[in-house]
């Protein structure tokens, strides 16, 4: 198999703007053969922008015998719904984000790619930003020391009044936005363990029901405090890192980052004094320290930031195309996001 033969299904917003533009970027290792979508103008602009056969029932695509990979871009409440029938099939399966509702749901879809032998794969691209990335490569790198607390925040001022503020629709803040953070959180917490989940969202500026402001906070014994922020009412947008070590930290956005640190070697035992602190002059002194600190900074490079979308989705179907054609693991797998969508259904629960 030199290319993976693809049928999207959906052609809004994720399923053209996202799958299909950067599908066709990449042709030297994927094929859009066939698109289905309600819409009949969708349907016709497919086929000239596409080149491929169209459906307006995507249960048609189950007739079908050469596609390697159904791509699940329908609106957020049919995800797990449709994943599953797609499994049931005996086709691979790529589903947007949100996978499901709840984990029980991720747990049934997990169990059916079992029993049907077929690839289960979630669009968690934000796996791959560059900025994300870097942080966890100082992380590893020791230089800012045990890592105390992560906050990344992905704020902005909006209005909506589409469907995806509707709690019906699985809209809002959390499940709209927030498998991108939240599955970067996850990474910092560590995947292995589930954390302890405090959660307070609200409905500010919406049209819906659904929320559109969201704080969560993940804690846990021996683990970093990770403080995830979603909101659409934040006038100073602000899509950033934050990381406090015991040895320096990691501040910056999406596109630049800066990071200091001190060298414990340089600094001295830090050593218990119990009597009063005075100066040289034998006066009350308050305890503090020079410290040397070391500073450097990153910029993204400039072929990642002209396209950032296509830049993490590039490297997510990078990635897939490896697992898919060569057999190698999915580095995003269900189970990690099985974990998210537990996070989010207690932040839900929490919220009633």
């Amino acid at each position: 198999m030199n290319k993976v033969r693809v049928a999207i299904i959906g052609q809004g917003r994720s399923g053209r703007d996202i799958h299909a533009y950067s599908l066709s970027q990449i042709k030297e290792q994927y094929e859009i053969v066939a698109v289905a979508d309600l819409l009949e103008e969708r349907l016709e602009r497919a086929k000239q922008e596409l080149n491929c056969d169209v459906y307006a029932d995507y249960h048609d695509l189950f007739k079908r015998s050469d596609l390697d990979l159904i791509i699940n871009a329908s609106t957020s409440n049919f995800h797990y719904s449709i994943t599953k029938e797609i499994l049931e099939h005996g086709f691979n399966v790529l589903c947007e984000k949100p996978l499901a509702r709840t984990a029980a749901e991720v747990d049934i879809l997990i169990d059916t790619a079992k029993r049907t032998g077929k690839l289960l794969a979630v669009y968690q691209q934000s796996r791959y930003a560059p900025a994300y990335r870097k942080v966890q490569e100082i992380i590893q790198s020791g230089v800012i020391g045990r890592v105390v607390q992560v906050s990344i925040a992905y704020n902005n001022f909006a209005r909506r009044w589409d469907w995806q503020t509707l709690r019906a629709n699985n809209g809002g803040n959390l499940l709209n936005t927030g498998p991108h953070p939240v599955d970067q959180a996850l990474q910092f917490f560590g995947s292995e363990a589930m954390p302890d989940v405090t959660s307070i969202m609200d409905r500010a500026n919406t049209a819906g029901d659904a929320e559109d402001y969201v704080k969560v906070i993940l804690h846990g014994q021996g683990r970093p405090v990770i403080d995830v922020e979603i909101s659409s009412c934040c006038a100073y947008p602000s899509f950033t890192y934050n990381v406090q070590g015991t040895k320096g930290g990691i501040k910056g956005s999406t596109t630049q980052l800066n990071w200091k640190y001190f060298k414990p070697e340089e600094a001295g035992e830090l050593k218990l004094v119990t009597t009063p602190l005075v100066n040289e002059k034998n006066e009350p002194a308050y305890c503090r320290e020079q410290l040397k600190w070391y500073e450097e900074s990153w910029d993204i490079p400039a072929d990642q930031g002209k396209d950032l979308f296509h830049t993490m989705a590039q490297s997510f179907y990078g990635m897939l195309y490896e697992t898919i054609v060569h057999g190698k693991a999915l580095e995003v797998t269900p189970q990690q996001v099985r974990q998210q969508i537990a996070v989010m259904e207690e932040c839900h629960r929490q919220n009633l």
